[in-house]
């Protein structure tokens, strides 16, 4: 088990729990991001339902079980230092896994507060990685928030699914989700499902599967082109 590091913050301190095949010899790795109310053990039950041979799974654990305190839709101000704090935490485990696996073969992805938080960093951070997977979330902010975002993802794999009457999210949120992202030089896939509660469906688990799978075999391509297994 590693902790999230530096700097003091209210989710710095926090474990992060693994599952999956062993970050040292992984070819591919996630980083999942629990909802609110939920903690890093449970979504890595998501792991189970998509899990792919040779991918590593991390999953930080939030103070209280929650990223920050109120919707991702209110104004960011009012959500700190814990979104601070969030985004932190996720950087610390997506260093702790590009220590051993490369970016490009790195997803972030969450479930609902964990979905917002993972849209978020992204959306600061891009680069090219090996996916974002947004499921029942959008990026956090107030109605009327500028989503411009400087910098690059290089095709990164944009997976975008949320159901047409979420309660927590607004359709419209998803799609200013995803025209931020396509601005971004995302390859962006958006998926709104008709009538869904706030879950997620096996067409949904199906997609990142069928990501790590890919993910994977690119891996495998990789090592049969240098001779050998170079690790």
């Amino acid at each position: 088990m590693n902790t999230t590091a530096s700097p003091d913050g209210p989710h710095q301190g926090q474990p992060i729990r693994y599952a999956g095949a062993p970050l040292r010899v992984a070819d591919a790795a996630v980083v999942l991001l629990h909802g609110r109310g939920a903690t890093a053990r449970s979504i890595l039950d998501l792991a189970d339902a998509c899990y792919v041979h040779g991918v590593a799974y991390a999953a930080p654990q939030a103070q209280y079980n929650r990223w920050y305190p109120g919707s991702f839709l209110a104004p960011r101000d009012s959500n700190e230092p814990e979104l601070s704090s969030a985004l932190a935490a996720v950087d610390a485990a997506v260093s702790d896994v590009t220590s051993s696996v490369p970016p490009e073969r790195v997803v972030v992805g969450g479930f609902s507060q964990g979905a917002c938080l993972a849209a978020e960093y992204v959306a600061r951070n891009p680069r090219r990685y090996g996916g974002l997977v947004v499921l029942s979330g959008g990026l956090v902010g107030p109605e009327g928030t500028d989503f411009e975002y400087g910098g690059d993802l290089a095709g990164t794999p944009v997976f975008l699914g949320c159901s047409d009457v979420d309660p927590y999210v607004p359709l419209e949120r998803v799609h200013a989700s995803r025209d931020a992202f396509e601005s971004l030089g995302g390859d962006v896939t958006e998926r709104i499902y008709e009538g869904m509660a706030h879950t997620t469906t096996d067409d949904e688990l199906a997609f990142v599967t069928d990501l790590l799978a890919d993910l994977v075999r690119e891996a495998g391509a990789e090592t049969d082109e240098r001779g050998g297994d170079g690790r």
